[in-house]
C-alpha cells in the first residue's frame, strides 16, 4: 500500500485529485505544519486493529480497587485536607 503525504494547502488546492488517489487503494496523509493530521482512504479499506486489551495478562485489579484510598479521598471532598 502506497501513502503520500501532503500539507493542507496542498490538500485544500488538489482535493479531487486526492480523493481519486484514495480511491485507487493510495492512503493520504494531511499534515498541518508537517505534522500528520488526518488519513483519507478508500471507503472500504480496512481499518487497523482496535488495541483496547493490548496490556491483557500482563496485570491484576485487586477487588478491593473501588475502596482504595476511600478515607483519603472523601477527607479531600469534604475539606479536611491532610
Amino acid at each position: 500500500m502506497r501513502a503520500t503525504t501532503v500539507n493542507i494547502h496542498e490538500a485544500k488546492t488538489q482535493l479531487s485529485k486526492l480523493v481519486d488517489a484514495a480511491a485507487a487503494g493510495e492512503t493520504v496523509i494531511i499534515a498541518k505544519a508537517g505534522r500528520p493530521v488526518a488519513r483519507l482512504v478508500r471507503v472500504d479499506a480496512a481499518y487497523p486493529a482496535q488495541r483496547i486489551g493490548f496490556l491483557a495478562g500482563y496485570g491484576t485489579v485487586p477487588d478491593d480497587f473501588d475502596q482504595l484510598a476511600a478515607g483519603e479521598i472523601a477527607d479531600l471532598f469534604e475539606g479536611r485536607a491532610q
